[in-house]
């Protein structure tokens, strides 16, 4: 910080003489030793939380999935088992007995018969 016054002081008196004025005397201070560095300031007080902010808005309900596939068709079932065979039915009853036929009319006479001869 030293050298950048003196050079600044520098400067300024060059940019002073190369102006063309009457000659008149610039008494240019030259600042003196800096002094100690002061003491460190008290800490200010914490500044007050701010506000919470608002909740954001609801976003749009995504749109519906694509329907699934349809499944595969299952195996075909296996074959039942053939069922037990019947039991054989009981023995009919006998029939009744036919009734008696009626009986047949008498015959005629036969008729007396050719004598036949057979010639040797």
């Amino acid at each position: 910080m030293k050298h950048s016054l003196l050079l600044l002081t520098l400067i300024g008196s060059i940019a002073l003489t190369a102006c063309e004025r009457p000659k008149e005397t610039v008494v240019i201070a030259v600042p003196g030793p800096a002094g100690s560095t002061g003491a460190t300031g008290a800490t200010g007080d914490t500044g007050n939380t701010g506000n919470t902010g608002h909740t954001g808005a609801t976003g749009t309900e995504g749109v519906q999935g694509a329907t699934g596939e349809t499944g595969n068709t299952g195996n075909t079932g296996n074959t039942g088992t053939t069922g037990n065979t019947g039991n054989t039915g009981a023995t009919g009853d006998t029939g009744a007995t036919g009734d008696t036929g009626a009986t047949g009319d008498t015959g005629s006479a036969g008729s007396t018969g050719s004598t036949v001869i057979i010639v040797p």
